[in-house]
């Protein structure tokens, strides 16, 4: 059984849009916040990063930012403590736990 599913021109114009805003944001991140290194978020970069994006009086906002980005730096950082652009991409095309499913096999 195949599922053929259509999309207007419209529509397929809409999520070309929204991929190349996605694309923007998730560069303007590491324009803005990544100074030691273009590539990569250090630990202190991603706290400045959360600070800096917060929106006033927004608690459950910061709250949340702060459990999505900093489970994603412990999750993704490397041996020397840094989360790399590679690394964040990943959360984004979805790879990421498939990237650590694989380093937790190559280490049994």
């Amino acid at each position: 059984m195949s599922l053929t599913v259509k999309i207007t021109p419209e529509e397929a114009s809409n999520c070309m849009l929204n991929a190349m805003h996605v694309t923007e944001k998730f560069e303007e991140i590491f324009k803005q916040h990544a100074n030691q290194n273009a590539e990569s978020l250090t630990h202190n970069e991603v706290k400045e990063l959360l600070k800096a994006k917060r929106e006033p009086k927004d608690y459950f906002g910061w709250a949340n930012a702060s459990v999505d980005w900093n489970s994603l730096y412990d999750l993704g950082k490397n041996k020397d403590g840094i989360l790399t652009k590679e690394t964040v991409r990943a959360v984004y095309d979805g790879s990421l736990f498939e990237q650590k499913a694989r380093e937790h096999a190559s280490k049994k």
